[in-house]
C-alpha cells in the first residue's frame, strides 16, 4: 500500500501523502437537518500534520479539500480550469492583472461571510508566511478587493493564475479572523493546531483524536453554498488502516467502499468480485530516490552515480505489473517537459563498479555501508529498495534499509546534524498543480535549511534555470518545455535522484458508491460531495 508524507518547507525556494485510502460506509449521521450517510476514509499513515491551510503540506490533503476550497478548480480529465469559489475570472492583455469574480452568498465554518476582502486576506496570508506550497503565489505584487465580489491580482511576471488558483496546496481560501479579530498569525496557527478549521467547503471538523484509529471526523457544514439536496454523504471519517490485508478484507466483506491502493496481485483478486469495482487511471504521481550529494559516502559522485546506476527501473515495472510505468526523468507524462529520451538511466551494473572501483570500493575495496529511509508500511516502496539493496550487495555494498513512519523519516533528514542524514531518501511526490515547477523548486533548488531538497543539492545554474523557468512557460512555452528536458539530464548526470515509475491508480471501491472520478491532479482526494451513496 502506497505511503508517503509531506511537510511544512519555506516557500521562498519552493509533494508524500499517507496512501492506501479506504472508504467505509456506516450508518445515518445527522448535522441540524442534514442527514445521509457516512464515509470512512482509511490511510495507512496518520491523517494530520498540519491543519493550518496555510502552510498544510502533507498527509491531510486528503481532508482539506473536503474542509476548505480555491477559488478555481482543475479537472485532469477535460484538462479545463473550473469554477470553485470565483464564478468567473479574466486576464489582461499583457498577462499582469487577473480578476476573479466571487460567488455571492458563500459563508465560512466561522459564521463569516466569504467575500473578496476576506479572499484577499486569506491569500495575503498564506503568501506572507512562505511556508507549504506558499511559493505559488510568487509571482502576485499585491492583491485588490475594489468591491465584495471582485479579487485582483497584480503579477510581476506572467503566470497562469487560474490554474495556480486551483492547486492541490496553498489555495485554500480561510477566515484569518476565526481565532478574533485582530489575533496574530501566531495564534491563528495554535488555533487550527487545536482541530479546528475555518473553510467553506462542504464538511468541518467535529471530532480530531491525534494517535487513534479513528483519527478524524468531519460533519456535513448545514449552510455550504452548493446545498444538500439529493443523497449525500453527511459525514467523514478518516481511519488508520496500515496492511494492505486488512484492507483487502474490508472491501471484500463489503465493510469498506474505497481502498485507494492495494498490490498489483491483491487488486487482481478483486476483479471477478461483482460486489466491487476496480477503478484504474494514470496519476501524476511518481517515486523518487534522492541522493545525499553533501554529505557521507554519496558526496563522492562517482559513489553516487554507481548507486543510480544499480536501481533496476525495468525489473520495478515487472514486479508491480501494471502499477506502474518506469519512466526515465523526474517528470511524469501528461505534463510539460516530459520525456523519454533522457540518457544514462536505467541498470548498468558494469559501469557501476567501474566508477566504485575508481574511488576504492566494489568488491575489492573498501567495504561500504549506506542508509534508505523509506515509508513503514509501503510495499511498493520496500520493494525498490530490496531490489537496490540485492543489486548493490553484489557491488560489495549493504544497503541498511530503515522503514519509519513519516514524521520521523523526514525529522531526520532535515537535522541539523548533517551525520544523521540518510544516504538515500525515498518518498513520493505529485504536482501542486498541473506543472512540473513544483518538482524542481521543492526538491532541486538550493536551500539553507533543508525542507524537501533531501538530496541537499546545490548548483547555480539549477538555481537559475529554476528562477527562470515559470516565466518561461508563460512565454515560450517550446522553450520551457526545451529548458525542462536539460534540467532533468543535468539531474541525471550529477546523481542527484532516480525517479524509476510513476504511479497507476488502482482503486477498489464498494459498487455501492456512485459518481467517482479520479482526479490525479489532487492525489489521493476523495471529494466525497461529488459522490453518491447509492442503494446496495
Amino acid at each position: 500500500m502506497a505511503s508517503h508524507g509531506r511537510g511544512r518547507r519555506r516557500a521562498g525556494f519552493g509533494a508524500a501523502i499517507a496512501g492506501a485510502a479506504l472508504l467505509l460506509t456506516t450508518p445515518m449521521a445527522t448535522l441540524g437537518q442534514v442527514e445521509g450517510e457516512t464515509f470512512t476514509y482509511g490511510a495507512n499513515l496518520a491523517v494530520v500534520t498540519d491543519l493550518d491551510p496555510a502552510s498544510s503540506y502533507s498527509n491531510e490533503v486528503i481532508a482539506m479539500h473536503n474542509i476548505y476550497e480555491s477559488l478555481t478548480r482543475y479537472d485532469s480529465a477535460t484538462g479545463e480550469v473550473l469554477p470553485a469559489l470565483a464564478s468567473a475570472w479574466s486576464v489582461s492583455d499583457d498577462g499582469l492583472t487577473w480578476t476573479f469574480t466571487l460567488r455571492d452568498g458563500v459563508t465560512f465554518h466561522t459564521g463569516n461571510p466569504m467575500d473578496a476582502e476576506a479572499a484577499k486576506a486569506a491569500l495575503e496570508r498564506t503568501q506572507a508566511l512562505g511556508l507549504g506550497a506558499g511559493y505559488i503565489w510568487g509571482a502576485v505584487e499585491s492583491f485588490e478587493a475594489p468591491d465584495p465580489n471582485t479579487l485582483v491580482m497584480n503579477l510581476a511576471y506572467p503566470s497562469p493564475m487560474d490554474l495556480i488558483a486551483a492547486a492541490n496546496y496553498a489555495a485554500y481560501v480561510y477566515d484569518v479572523n476565526a481565532a478574533g479579530a485582530g489575533a496574530s498569525d501566531e495564534e491563528l496557527t495554535a488555533w487550527f493546531a487545536e482541530g479546528n478549521d475555518a473553510g467553506t467547503g462542504p464538511y468541518s471538523i467535529s471530532d480530531w483524536q491525534p494517535g487513534s484509529e479513528f483519527e478524524l471526523t468531519l460533519d456535513a457544514y448545514e449552510d455550504y453554498w452548493g446545498g444538500w439536496d439529493g443523497d449525500k454523504y453527511t459525514e467523514v471519517v478518516f481511519r488508520v488502516v496500515p496492511e494492505a490485508t486488512t484492507a483487502l478484507q474490508l472491501v471484500k466483506n463489503g465493510d469498506v467502499s474505497f481502498v485507494d491502493r492495494l498490490t498489483p496481485q491483491l487488486i487482481d483478486s478483486l476483479r471477478s468480485d461483482e460486489n466491487v469495482q476496480v477503478v484504474e487511471t494514470p496519476s501524476l504521481q511518481n517515486l523518487m530516490m534522492l541522493l545525499n550529494t553533501a554529505s557521507g559516502p554519496l558526496a563522492d559522485p562517482n559513489v553516487r552515480a554507481a548507486v543510480a546506476k544499480a536501481v533496476d527501473t525495468d525489473g520495478v515495472g515487472v514486479a508491480l505489473a501494471g502499477a506502474v510505468a518506469p519512466t526515465k526523468g523526474v517528470i511524469p507524462p501528461g505534463l510539460l517537459g516530459y520525456s523519454d529520451e533522457l540518457a544514462g538511466t536505467g541498470l548498468d551494473l558494469e559501469g557501476a563498479s567501474a566508477l566504485l572501483a575508481e574511488s576504492g570500493y566494489g568488491p575489492d575495496g573498501e567495504p561500504l555501508q549506506l542508509t534508505a529511509t523509506l515509508a513503514v508500511g509501503d510495499n511498493d516502496q520496500s520493494l525498490v529498495a530490496t531490489s537496490l539493496k540485492s543489486n548493490l550487495a553484489g557491488l560489495g555494498i549493504d544497503l541498511d534499509i530503515q522503514a519509519t513512519e513519516w514524521q520521523p523519516q523526514w525529522d531526520r533528514a532535515t537535522s541539523d546534524n548533517v551525520e544523521e542524514r540518510q544516504d538515500v531518501f525515498i518518498m513520493y511526490w505529485w504536482p501542486d498543480y498541473p506543472d512540473p515547477f513544483s518538482w524542481f523548486i521543492s526538491m532541486f533548488r538550493s536551500e539553507d535549511a533543508p525542507s524537501f531538497n533531501l538530496s541537499y543539492y546545490a548548483d547555480a545554474d539549477m538555481d537559475a534555470a529554476i528562477d527562470g523557468i515559470q516565466s518561461l512557460t508563460v512565454t515560450d512555452r517550446d522553450a520551457a518545455e526545451a529548458q525542462y528536458v536539460e534540467m532533468q539530464q543535468q539531474l541525471i548526470d550529477d546523481a542527484v535522484v532516480v525517479a524509476p515509475y510513476v504511479q497507476n491508480y488502482q482503486r477498489a471501491l464498494d459498487a455501492s458508491v456512485g459518481g467517482y472520478v479520479d482526479d490525479p491532479a489532487y492525489a489521493q482526494v476523495v471529494f466525497v460531495y461529488d459522490l453518491t451513496p447509492m442503494a446496495s
